[in-house]
């Protein structure tokens, strides 16, 4: 599988966190974790299907999936290709005028958003076009068609600083304390504009941090460790999100670097 990130055109940076090409000739099956970024896909070749209890569930060919708190397999089938748009965390508000946290754990086609003459045209353009750029150029005027100003809630951009800042361990009735307001409203505003709840989303950073962690010899989690009741809630959601356990995971990576 062949996978090209691109940065957005200037005005859409603030919304759009990447762009990518991806085009596999192959049938094959993979995995993936979650990340902060509602992602947008325009199929314009091949077939893509998400595997659920042993069953393939076709995807449209053009929808967006929300944030997840735990791996997906996916199928492609031979000479798939696909536009993917990666959002900001809270870019994709600017977009969708639904809450975004219906969508959470979600993949649905983009008909039930945009008007499907629109969703229609950007397909049928993307079918004829002949290269990369071309077809990137239609999903950025596709975005653009459809970008919606709206207010900066700062109240959701503070949560989203305190989340990174502490890597994802801070606890909510302490993110909420630090920004002078009660769990409540944290939660509905951030839910809406991000696509989870704080703590949902605290997880997920949680999860990539350590494997990040991991992954280039950082074998000291004591921190994350600190966000569970014990060992076996920690292990338990590790494998959640990496489908894997944390020994395994180790080895992996070890094995990956003799």
């Amino acid at each position: 599988m062949s996978y090209h990130i691109s940065q957005p055109i200037p005005a859409l940076r603030a919304y759009v966190r990447y762009l990518a090409i991806s085009y596999s000739e192959a049938p094959q099956v993979y995995k993936v974790l979650p990340d902060t970024s509602l992602v947008v896909g325009f199929q314009f070749s091949g077939r893509l299907s998400h595997i659920t209890d042993g069953h393939d569930k076709p995807l449209h060919n053009s929808g967006i999936t929300g944030l997840l708190d735990t791996y997906r397999v996916f199928k492609n089938d031979a000479e798939t290709g696909s536009v993917l748009v990666g959002f900001t965390e809270t870019g994709a508000a600017s977009f969708f005028e639904a809450p975004l946290h219906e969508l959470f754990g979600q993949s649905l086609s983009l008909e039930h958003f945009f008007e499907k003459a629109t969703i229609s045209e950007a397909r049928d353009k993307l079918y004829t076009a002949t290269d990369d750029q071309a077809r990137l150029k239609i999903i950025q005027g596709f975005l653009l068609s459809q970008l919606k100003e709206r207010e900066e809630d700062r109240l959701v951009t503070g949560a989203l600083q305190h989340i990174y800042g502490s890597r994802g361990t801070v606890r909510i009735a302490a993110l909420a304390a630090k920004l002078h307001t009660s769990q409540s409203p944290l939660e509905k505003r951030f839910r809406a504009v991000v696509g989870a709840s704080p703590k949902k989303f605290a997880s997920i950073v949680r999860s990539r941090y350590m494997l990040e962690a991991l992954k280039h010899n950082n074998h000291n989690i004591a921190e994350h460790l600190l966000a569970y009741h014990d060992q076996a809630h920690f292990i338990k959601d590790f494998k959640k999100f990496s489908s894997v356990t944390p020994d395994q995971y180790l080895r992996t990576i070890l094995n990956g670097q003799k």
